[in-house]
């Protein structure tokens, strides 16, 4: 690629260059960001979402820009891995001043690695995983607001919500005094073990996400810690308290995987991971980057855990639990919570979609709204493993059904293209060992998952059950996305009568399906509930077999209306079930 002969001085420009590169992504990163607040005051759902669609593209645009500019002035012809190791070293001693170097490293190798197509890790031109660990931090004084319990928690109360202020006030601020202090006593007492509450600490950045805002932090006393999340949505009277959220079990959905990214404002990216992870001990560091928006780094933080467990490991990748599916191969390491999917090189009947169908579905799941309902794919490339951590069934399949994304390379197995998700327990797997009480509160999660993501304009599509999979916090999750689609794009049509006995006896349909057709009617056949749980589907989602709720649903979709899934139980408002419609500026 490069002349060897290219000076110091072009490899110092270079480094240069690509320092103010990363510098303008997160400037730009931040602007989006910030916009957030102002579309919560404003009530401005639809650029809300608009933001967070621009958000996720940034990096890809910053990386693209900077390669074309480097290609513009400097000469990519012959062997360029000499200089882009100078480039490199020149690199590294200009970031140590940043707080978040690890975020300028992942910047650099995303850039040499398209330059080199680089396969596995190339410590030449690029930084090593354990490179971009990043390093631990803490948070400054600006970072977080600090409040101590001098006695009446209400004070304490009064002043978090001078110090979180909006343009917008609060509806009535005594009344939300009032419910944030009754709902902290709630939670102690559901306990059991009334505790004295002797600080409360808040981050200093709002967490946004579509028409909510979140106060984030922590609660303690002596010998004791806990999580605390203050809901705010902004009502036509005012700012309100919807929930205060306070078990980690909650605080971790809440920042869940299935949960499109927050918007806040962080000076401090690091710090601020560090104190969620303390609040959060069972969530992987590589989530919390994610769903804070920094999706790069949490795909470079999910590499480097992988493959340090893969070194201090000698378990098999083996195919993951499950029916075998039609479009992807999927394995697992029985030892790592996740799963690796790989497209298939051809479908069989009756699958009609290709290799670039199924890659933009992934892509749809991942610019939208996931609803608590969608596993966040994180897409890697050129992957390298030992083949002598593969079950040999399962590398000849990949070789075989796979190969446009599998080949040998030596003794390793390169991966070029792969999904990677939280394991799940497949939800048909599940209800094999569920006792009565299980299945029927598995059939209604199924029912209530379907009914989630058409609430964010998602039609699963393919509906067996073998299709959604039983997080650990007994949540039902869609993760088969080759036949997902827009409810928008659908039409949702009742079954016509037979109009004769030849008619009903015809194997196939007797009248015309166009190719968006849907059939709700239908559904009830992909259930593979036993009769009481069957029962409890119908009896709390028998609407989902009508072809009336769809396009009443479809019809708001197509009207602009937003129609916002909480990650909680709102108890601002007695009425509220989990669902709410939520009004839109134009």
């Amino acid at each position: 690629m490069q002349n060897p002969s290219q000076s110091f001085d072009e490899a110092s420009a270079v480094a240069h260059h690509l320092v103010a590169a990363f510098l303008r992504y997160n400037d730009d990163f931040r602007e989006v960001t910030r916009r957030a607040a102002q579309c919560f005051e404003r009530r401005d759902w639809q650029q809300n979402r608009g933001n967070a669609v621009q958000r996720i593209e940034l990096y890809e645009l910053a990386v693209s820009r900077a390669i074309t500019t480097i290609q513009a002035g400097v000469d990519l012809t012959g062997d360029g891995r000499p200089f882009w190791a100078r480039v490199k070293s020149g690199y590294a001693e200009r970031i140590e001043e940043y707080a978040d170097s690890a975020f300028f490293k992942t910047f650099f190798s995303s850039i040499t690695r398209r330059l080199f197509n680089t396969v596995g890790v190339d410590a030449d031109v690029e930084f090593l995983a354990s490179d971009v660990i990043a390093a631990e931090q803490l948070l400054e004084d600006n970072d977080v607001h600090t409040y101590y319990n001098r006695g009446a928690l209400r004070l304490l109360l009064d002043q978090v919500l001078t110090d979180f202020s909006f343009s917008v006030p609060y509806r009535n601020r005594e009344q939300t005094i009032r419910f944030i202090a009754a709902e902290i006593d709630a939670f102690s007492k559901a306990r059991g073990d009334h505790r004295d509450i002797d600080v409360i600490e808040f981050l200093t950045p709002v967490f946004y996400r579509s028409t909510r805002a979140f106060i984030v932090g922590r609660v303690g006393g002596e010998d004791w810690v806990s999580p605390i999340v203050i809901a705010l949505r902004n009502s036509d009277e005012g700012i309100v308290a919807d929930a205060v959220i306070q078990s980690e079990n909650d605080v971790s959905m809440l920042f869940g995987y299935t949960r499109s990214y927050f918007h806040a404002d962080l000076e401090h990216v690091g710090a601020t991971v560090g104190f969620l992870q303390r609040l959060m001990p069972r969530k992987p560091m590589d989530e919390i980057y994610t769903v804070l928006g920094r999706a790069k780094q949490g795909k470079t933080e999910r590499y480097r855990l992988l493959f340090h467990h893969l070194g201090e490991s000698s378990d098999e990748f083996v195919r993951a639990r499950g029916a075998k599916g039609m479009v992807m191969e999927v394995f697992t390491l029985p030892s790592y919570d996740v799963v690796f999917k790989v497209i298939r090189d051809r479908f069989d009947y009756p699958k009609t979609c290709s290799r670039d169908d199924v890659m933009k579905k992934y892509d749809l799941v991942f610019m939208r709204d996931r609803a608590g309902r969608l596993v966040d794919a994180q897409e890697f490339r050129r992957l390298r493993f030992p083949c002598n951590r593969f079950d040999a069934d399962l590398l000849h399949d990949l070789l075989e059904e796979c190969a446009i994304a599998c080949r040998v390379d030596g003794d390793d197995l390169v991966v070029e293209q792969a999904y990677i998700e939280r394991r799940l327990v497949p939800l048909n797997l599940y209800l094999k060992s569920a006792d009565d009480e299980q299945s029927v509160a598995a059939a209604i999660e199924y029912g209530q998952a379907i009914r989630d993501l058409a609430s964010s304009n998602i039609f699963a599509g393919d509906l067996l059950i073998k299709n959604f999979g039983v997080s650990r916090h007994g949540r039902v999750i869609f993760y088969d996305y080759d036949e997902l689609c827009l409810i928008t794009d659908c039409n949702f049509r009742r079954m016509p009568e037979p109009q004769d006995d030849v008619d009903e006896m015809r194997a196939g349909a007797w009248f015309y399906v166009g190719p968006n057709d849907i059939f709700p009617e239908q559904f009830i056949d992909f259930l593979g509930f036993k009769s009481h749980a069957k029962q409890a589907f119908l009896d709390h989602h028998g609407d989902l077999l009508t072809p009336e709720y769809w396009s009443h649903l479809k019809q708001r979709h197509a009207a602009g209306e937003i129609i916002e899934v909480l990650p909680y139980t709102a108890r601002d408002r007695t009425e509220h079930r989990g669902l709410a419609r939520v009004p839109i500026r134009h």
